[in-house]
Parts: structure tokens; sequence; C-alpha cells
């Protein structure tokens, strides 16, 4: 790894420091952990901080009524899954014939957030837990500059949102459309009912949320509305820790939690792309990229749930001879149709460390703003993972009462040899896992930095029931993209950044810290 080369024009380069870094997708955010470093406390203090300034900051990816995911190091790896169940009224007659409605109540399940956010903090932290959402409720009550990238995204959500009718809508359009529109890059945005709800959180240590006034605002809210959330659901959730799934891939073991995530494709989509050798600027090592990645995508999307309802154990996908059989399928064709081989047995991101302890963390709304749902006088946006779900009778997925969906976002780890590298992630849907691959060959295969890691020019594949599509970044040799159509992929250049996530990595290594930013947003790392 060389910390002095960058082949890719972002500009940016790796940040160093030895007591602590933090690294995440806004500026303001960043700086919220850093203050929790330089107060004393640790890394999970400093990454509670950035994810509630995050709720404020850039509410157009995560919010209070959103989920998390996490991984921590403290001398061993630790998962969490605090992702939400569907309201136990949710039933499959509930689902209208069109399929799940994108916004509303019906896709609206519980958020899981806040009690990722108390767990973290009763294992790990060291500030008392209001002092650590301070930076986030500062910046809802005084209010903030919004940055150039959330003001484009919020700017794209305008006419999806603010095109919504019903009583439910009416809260959320008032709070983030002022005027009956987006605010703009530079123009300063606060919500006295997001400091006032993060402060309540505070006081009761997440409490509230679940069993106490502002879960009675959100039952009352959805019950006046027409929503299924009840005080029975949100006083019956909890969140869970989980032993992470891992895959050694080049001298580097890559941990990911285990469904209802899909962490599972990343570690499959690696472990077949070990029996071949990549090469940076080579069009065939992207074609086999490409392939490993619909291949391990669609055993995701047939087997990952909610792990009560899981047909097959995750770990099948990864068994040597499974992975063997998936990689024996790529030839120097396109697959006509990448199919799930197994049959059944049975988006924020944020990275911390401080020396001790690394943290990988993850959370969201889902697409952007989540479900168009604030309850009143709340900071409580509600997600719509409910759209997670398979509508097919016999998918582990299927919709139902009680159930975690299928989740898109995802906290990548690294260590090697047993000891922390640390933590990365990629947001951005189905990108997500791939994000991961291609970070993870970066840093594995072609030995770039952290930074160049990021910078490298992307690829996405698009599963589709007509044929998947494979979308490459600006920056990929057009010749590259000429192969790919010869060998029959379906390939287009995407010209907004956005489609290709944005992601952050800090690792350790001899006693240094080294942070790194995706250049397609506007986020920072900082380091000690």
């Amino acid at each position: 790894m060389d910390l002095a080369y960058y082949p890719y024009p972002s500009r940016r380069h790796v940040v160093l420091g030895r007591r602590g870094a933090v690294a995440t997708g806004q500026p303001l955010a960043a700086l919220s952990g850093m203050e929790m470093l330089l107060k004393g406390g640790n890394a999970v203090d400093a990454a509670i901080a950035m994810a509630a300034a995050l709720t404020v900051v850039e509410p157009t990816s995560n919010g209070i009524g959103g989920d998390l995911f996490a991984m921590v190091w403290d001398g061993r790896l630790h998962g969490l899954n605090a992702s939400g169940k569907s309201p136990l009224g949710l039933t499959p007659e509930r689902i209208p014939e069109g399929g799940m409605p994108e916004r509303g109540w019906l896709p609206v399940t519980v958020p899981g957030a806040v009690s990722g956010w108390r767990a973290l903090h009763e294992r790990f932290g060291r500030l008392p837990f209001p002092e650590v959402l301070a930076p986030a409720i500062r910046y809802a009550e005084e209010g903030f500059p919004v940055g150039p990238e959330t003001a484009r995204a919020w700017r794209r959500a305008e006419e999806i949102y603010l095109s919504l009718k019903g009583p439910e809508f009416q809260a959320f359009q008032e709070v983030f459309f002022p005027g009956g529109r987006a605010p703009g890059a530079g123009e300063v945005w606060g919500s006295p009912g997001h400091a006032q709800t993060l402060r309540e959180i505070g006081e009761s240590y997440g409490e509230s949320l679940y069993r106490g006034k502002l879960a009675e605002a959100v039952a009352g809210f959805s019950e006046a509305t027409g929503g299924l959330l009840s005080l029975e659901d949100l006083a019956s959730h909890a969140p869970e820790w989980v032993e992470p799934l891992s895959w050694e891939y080049r001298g580097f073991t890559v941990h990911e939690l285990p469904p209802n995530g899909q962490g599972v494709a990343a570690l499959l989509a690696l472990a077949i792309l070990e029996g071949f050798d990549l090469k940076p600027e080579d069009p065939f090592s992207y074609h086999v990229q490409v392939e490993a990645m619909r291949l391990a995508l669609a055993d995701a999307f047939r087997h990952v749930a909610d792990p009560r309802f899981l047909e097959l154990d995750p770990r099948a996908m990864l068994s040597p001879s499974y992975v063997a059989q998936r990689r024996s399928l790529i030839g120097d064709r396109a697959l006509p149709q990448a199919l799930p081989g197994l049959r059944p047995e049975g988006t924020v991101y944020l990275a911390a460390a401080d020396g001790e302890i690394l943290v990988s963390l993850i959370q969201s709304n889902y697409q952007g703003f989540g479900a168009g749902i604030l309850v009143p006088k709340t900071g409580v946006a509600l997600q719509n993972r409910g759209l997670g779900f398979s509508l097919e009778e016999d998918h582990p997925n299927r919709v139902g009462p009680g159930k975690r969906p299928y989740h898109t976002i995802i906290p990548g780890f690294l260590t090697q040899e047993g000891k922390p590298l640390g933590p990365f992630g990629v947001m951005g849907g189905y990108m997500q896992p791939q994000g991961h691959v291609q970070v993870v060959v970066g840093l594995a295969d072609f030995r770039l930095n952290p930074q160049a890691a990021l910078d490298r020019p992307r690829w996405q594949v698009v599963p589709s029931r007509g044929g998947d599509r494979v979308l490459l970044e600006l920056g990929i040799p057009q010749a590259t993209a000429l192969f790919l159509r010869d060998l029959g992929h379906r390939v287009a250049y995407e010209a907004e950044p956005g489609v290709f996530g944005r992601g952050q990595v800090v690792l350790k290594g001899n006693g240094v810290l080294l942070g790194a930013s995706d250049p397609r947003g506007e986020g920072l790392a900082l380091a000690w």
C-alpha cells in the first residue's frame, strides 16, 4: 500500500493520526464525532454522535425512524442488528394488487436506529448519553447550512414527496419542504421538533421511542391516519447482538453481518473471485467481477430473510464446494440469467476508531427520506423498509407480521491475521455489496491505499427481470465497455456519481490510523 500513490483525479489524500479517526458522508457529522474524541470519549461515543447528527444534517438519507447495523472491535468483533420488524397487523392480504406502495404507512417498519445507539452505548460508551447527542441537538435547534450534495438529493426528492396526498404526509412536507420547496445549498435549515425529540431520547436513554411519550405519539399518529404501527410493535422491539460472517480474501479477512442483511453477497462474490487473477485495467477482470456479483446477488435475493425464517444457513453459500460450483459458471460470455444455485434445505455510513475500539456503523431510512411520514411535532421521520419484502408465497422473505425484511444496508470490517485493520462501508441500496467487493479488490488485489480504493471508478450490476444491466462510471475506458458488450453484457455509462455509492474507510496499522472519504459525496475523514 503506497500512501503517496493516487492514480485517480479526486485530489483527496488519506488523513493520518494516532489517537483517533472518523469518516462519514457529511462534514458537520464528522466534526460531531471528532468533538466526542476531543472530549475524552471513545470511538463508540464518536460513532453515535455522528449517527445522531446525520439524522439532522443529512435527512435525505437517514433519520430517527430508520434502522441501524454495526460492528465493533474491542479485542474481538461484535455484530449488532438493530433493524425493526414489520407491524403485527401487516399480513399479505393487506398488500394491494399492484404491490407494496413505496410511500405511506404500509411499508413502514419499527424504527431500530435509536435502540442501536443505546445498545452500543450501554456496552461500550464512555461519555454520558445526552452529551453524545448534544451536537445533533445543536444542529437541529440552531439550524445548519445545507451542503451541496445533500441539497441535490433534497431537490431530487422534491417532486416525489410534495406530490403525496393525505393527512399522514402533511407534517413531513411542512418540515422538510418549507415554503413548498427543498432548501438549497448554503441555506440554513433546522427542525425544533427534531431537537426536542433528540433531547427526549437522550434523557430517557432511548426508552421514550419504544415505551414512552414518543412511542405514544408515533402509535397515535399511526392510528389516526390509517397506519398499522402500534404501541405493541414498538414496545416489543429489541436489537440483537450477532456473530459476523467472514471470508479470507488474499490475506484480508472480510467480515459482514448475517441476514437479514445482504452482506453474504459480498462474501460470496469475493470467494468466487479468489479463483481469478484480477488486474487493474484488464477488461476480462471487469467481466469476472460483474459475473461473480450477479451470481452472489441471485443467491442473496432468494435466501436472505429474517433469521427466524431462513430456509438455508448463509454459511452454506460459502462452502468451498458451492463456491467452486458457482465459479465454474463464469466463462467467456455473460450468463444469460444469473439464477440462485442452492435449494433450501430446512443509507448513511460512518467509521470511527480511537486506537483500541473501531466501529463500522450504517443507518438508513431507505429510498432517501423513507415513507414520507413525519410524526407531527417530533423528529421521527419513518422508514419504508417494508419494500424489502418479497410477495412470493413460498419465499422466506415473504411479507408478513412481525418480520425483519431483506435489508440493503451493511457495515464492513477488515482484519488480518487476527488483528483489526478497520471498518469500511459503501452506501447505496444494492450497490452496497458491490461497493464492498470493489473496495476490497482495490485494497487486496491492486494494493491501493484506502483513498485510492474509494476513488477508483466503479461498476454496478442492476438486477432486472428483463435481464441484468451493468452501469459503468465515467472513467472506465470505453474499450472496456465495448469488450463487455461483446461478451453479452447490457452495458451503459452513468454520469450521476451517486448511483455508485459513497464510501468511508478507517484502517489501522503500525500504530497509525488512516482515514478516507469518498469523493462522490461531500464527506470528510478526520484524524488526530
